[in-house]
């Protein structure tokens, strides 16, 4: 009886905090947006590190190895490098 009450209380515990992680996800991917926005509204550009060897991986077709060298330079997600290197054809 000990062991199924302790296994519920695990449950329990790791559905808590799944759903803290997911609201603080979520919360996140939207203050993202509105700072892409005021970026955007004020005509202003995030620095690339990089940048230069990145469009000439582009330039020469290389898209994987240019997502590889955006995500080492920014620390960014697969999905996010792919669409920033798209926008830098």
């Amino acid at each position: 009886m000990d062991i199924l009450f302790l296994a519920c209380l695990v449950i329990l515990g790791i559905w808590a905090v799944q759903k803290n992680v997911s609201r603080a996800e979520r919360t996140a991917a939207r203050v993202e947006r509105k700072l892409d926005l005021v970026l955007q509204h004020l005509d202003l550009h995030e620095e690339i590190p990089d940048k230069d060897a990145i469009v000439a991986l582009v330039r020469e077709g290389r898209t994987v190895q240019a997502i590889k060298a955006y995500r080492e330079a920014t620390g960014a997600g697969l999905l996010e490098a792919k669409q920033a290197v798209d926008r830098l054809t």
